[in-house]
């Protein structure tokens, strides 16, 4: 049986999408005409200054987007019209950007980017051929989605949400798990100090309460048949160990672990011992108790005080090159739980209509 277009990675497609128009044009501010021909930067010669990480975290920027096309189109595509594809995908969308990138002062166009990226797409492109090939058709896990989670284009893009959470983890200036922090667009954080305690007790709140909503969501997307415990045991292993990764590089290996405070440590321990009951429920409570759980997550996120030792070492923090990265998932955080809550609602007012 020959394998389906997926429309998971459609949607993930989309979404990775969006993700590098946002992180290339961050942070979208003072717009104007240089005075710069838009397209001058094609033909002008090499940077003559350019270090290999930069030419690096533009392949690396560039290879999910050529991965997923190829994923995303085969079948009906074969996997050179798909690579084709996913090469001019990388292409227009760096050329795009690039030339939008005239009129950002802060940002510079330039021709090895643009190599860069369509070098990423095509590496991305001929590692989903490989893994078309090898994991699709030989092992036949193209049904692996279909196999672990319900059927529908809605649980598809549950699971678009699930994946962005992971993303969201990358952001280690959050609590432990904690997102929808607006106070930076509104309000401004909390400087009063508080007792020690005080933090535990935050800190463990917020990351029990986003571990209880997320093993609902799961628990609404995965198949009836399919046990949920060992997936959401797994999910967070992964959302741990991103968190782990985003600590070690963007600090230093030595902070690998520095996210893991006695109140996360506390969070973790009583969320997904909670989880691990409340996924039991049925589909009805747990659409509800997910919806307020999330809600209560975010508040607690929004009211936290904040740790004058935490605000500090972040102070002292040399973004350098993961301004804009850092800047992305600073906004796919801030609009998780939100988008999350949206999509629970519609999940609810589309079942609601079923039984009616």
């Amino acid at each position: 049986m020959r394998p389906r277009p997926s429309r998971f990675a459609h949607y993930l497609l989309g979404a990775y999408w969006l993700l590098i128009v946002y992180g290339s044009l961050y942070p979208f501010s003072g717009w104007r005409d240089q005075g710069l021909s838009p397209f001058e930067f094609l033909g002008a010669t090499l940077p003559r200054y350019f270090t290999v990480f930069d030419v690096a975290t533009n392949v690396a920027a560039y290879f999910p987007l050529g991965f997923l096309t190829v994923l995303a189109h085969v079948p009906p595509l074969r996997w050179r019209a798909a690579c084709a594809l996913a090469t001019l995908l990388g292409a227009v969308t760096s050329v795009g950007l690039e030339t939008l990138q005239n009129y950002l002062p802060e940002r510079i166009a330039s021709n090895l980017d643009v190599a860069a990226n369509v070098a990423g797409a095509v590496a991305g492109a001929l590692a989903g051929h490989a893994a078309t090939r090898w994991l699709i058709e030989r092992h036949g896990l193209f049904n692996l989605r279909d196999r672990l989670f319900r059927p529908g284009a809605s649980i598809d893009l549950g699971l678009v949400l699930v994946a962005l959470w992971l993303f969201t983890q990358l952001n280690p200036a959050t609590l432990l798990f904690g997102n929808g922090d607006l106070r930076q667009y509104f309000l401004p954080v909390p400087t009063e100090l508080y007792a020690a305690e005080m933090f535990v007790r935050v800190e463990a709140t917020v990351a029990a309460a986003n571990i209880v909503a997320l093993a609902l969501l799961l628990a609404l997307l995965v198949d009836a048949q399919q046990p949920v415990r060992p997936l959401l045991l797994t999910l967070i292993a992964v959302g741990l160990a991103t968190r782990a990764l985003a600590f070690a590089i963007l600090f230093s290996p030595q902070e690998t672990l520095a996210w893991l405070t006695p109140g996360a440590a506390a969070g973790l321990v009583i969320g997904t011992a909670v989880a691990i009951v409340v996924t039991a429920l049925p589909r009805p409570w747990a659409l509800a108790l997910c919806g307020l759980a999330l809600m209560a997550a975010t508040a607690f996120v929004n009211l936290a005080p904040d740790n004058p030792y935490h605000a500090q070492s972040f102070a002292a923090w040399p973004q350098g090159h993961f301004l804009n990265f850092n800047g992305l998932t600073r906004l796919v955080s801030v609009l998780w739980p939100f988008a999350a809550m949206v999509y629970l609602l519609a999940v609810g007012t589309r079942a609601r209509g079923a039984n009616e």
